[in-house]
């Protein structure tokens, strides 16, 4: 958890606070394990750690009769689209690039993903989309 270094009465001490349970902590002084009483009962920080997700575009069968290769690829989040990389007739592979999205200031490459042939592009360059709308139709 945290480090510290200790100097008593001339004494070098590293201290390695290991873990916390309500007034009880775990430390390590130069090597050894101990277990102290603290006389309060210590505060665990309540700071949340923010982990994303990756995005991913979502894709949603236009039909149960369409080939299991097919769907719509949606936004995965609100921005611009700055580049179309294909066009309908393409082929395109799962994992290859096939959109250039800016949000947030920040550029997010769509890949497909699943394999199939480009029915049509259903944005421009240049058009603010918001997420979940549909971007592209692979067949």
């Amino acid at each position: 958890m945290k480090k510290f270094k200790f100097t008593i009465h001339g004494n070098k001490y590293e201290v390695d606070i290991l873990s916390v349970e309500e007034n009880i902590a775990d430390v390590e002084v130069n090597g050894t394990t101990y277990k102290v009483e603290v006389d309060k009962v210590i505060q665990q920080s309540k700071t949340p750690k923010l982990v994303r997700a990756k995005a991913q575009p979502e894709v949603e069968e236009p039909s149960k009769s369409s080939a299991a290769t097919g769907g719509i690829i949606k936004s995965p989040l609100p921005g611009v689209v700055l580049n179309i990389y294909v066009k309908p007739g393409d082929s395109v592979k799962v994992g290859q690039k096939i959109m250039l999205l800016e949000a947030m200031k920040m550029e997010n490459n769509l890949d497909s993903d699943r394999d199939g042939k480009v029915k049509a592009i259903l944005v421009n360059q240049g058009d603010a989309v918001m997420e979940g709308d549909p971007l592209i139709e692979i067949e």
